[in-house]
Order: C-alpha cells, then structure tokens, then sequence
C-alpha cells in the first residue's frame, strides 16, 4: 500500500463521482466505493510515497496552503496500464504550479515520493476504479462521458495511509 497526500473536491463535485462510482458498479466494474470499506473519498493526489511521517510532511508544508482553493475542470476520461480507469482535470499552469511548490517543498525537506508524481510526469487525475476488466473498459468509459464535463473546487487535503489508518488533514 502507498501513502498520498490527497486533495479534496466540493460536494457536489464528490456526490457526482460517487454517483458515478455506483454506475460503474451497475456495469460490472469494481469501483474506488468497494475499496477499504468505503472509506475512500474521491481525490487528486499530488504526491505519492511508500509512507509519510505526517508530522514531517506537515513541518516540510507549514505555512503552505495545501488545500488551495483550486478550480478543477474535469474534461476526459483515461486509463493507465493495468485496468486503471479515471477522470482528469485540464492541467491548468495554477494546479501544475501548486503541484511543483508542493513537490519542492517536500523534496527540501528529504522526504522520497513516487517517480510518477514527480512534476513533469504528473497526470492528474482522480481515480474511479482500478480493476476494470478488459472486457468492460468500454461501458466504463461511456458511464464517465455522462458526467463530463465535471467542475470541481479543492476544499481539503490530507495526508493519508491506509494501510496505516492515517488520515492527517492539511491545511
């Protein structure tokens, strides 16, 4: 399991993404609403490490603004290799530059994170299920052009284990 540091959508951004989890279940397809018993919330991670020490990332990030109130404009849909289906905002320069600051300030402080959330191979994106068997891909994908396009407001930040049972808000 992997640690994130995770930002969250309004309301009404995350009522549609669990909504539309419950129509990808009605497919067939496992979504993120079946993982670890229903804890997951809908998120853009903007970095990602084996673990974290929450009370070191909060130090590296102290005094900024994590959860900045960004505008997220969800406009397509994509996979990644291995059955991972999800929804992407348009990679505006305000949320590459909030991930970089984010990025940097982490990398000061020595903390190791994931290659592919390094900046310049970042994809945004929030995850909706990552086990969508070959077979389905297509339904799934049509289920998330209904929804699109999507617009969204970062409200929160956490930082958060799983497996560990950490969930650490930032502010």
């Amino acid at each position: 399991m992997v640690a994130a540091l995770e930002l969250y959508l309004d309301t009404d951004a995350t009522r549609r993404i669990r909504v539309l989890w419950d129509a990808l279940e009605s497919e067939g397809v496992q979504s993120m609403r079946s993982l670890l018993e229903q804890r997951h919330r809908p998120h853009v991670s903007l970095a990602v490490a084996a673990r974290f020490d929450p009370d070191q990332v909060a130090e590296a990030l102290a005094g900024t603004v994590v959860a900045a109130p960004l505008r997220l404009e969800f406009q397509h849909a994509g996979q990644f290799v291995g059955r991972v289906l999800w929804l992407g905002p348009t990679p505006t320069t305000e949320l590459l530059a909030h991930h970089a600051q984010v990025h940097h300030r982490l990398a000061r402080a020595g903390i190791t994170l994931v290659e592919h959330y390094q900046p310049g191979r970042w994809v945004p994106h929030c995850t909706l299920s990552m086990r969508v068997p070959n077979a389905l891909m297509a339904a799934a994908v049509r289920r998330c052009l209904e929804v699109l396009p999507l617009t969204a407001t970062v409200v929160g930040a956490a930082i958060t284990d799983h497996a560990r049972g950490i969930s650490h808000p930032l502010p």
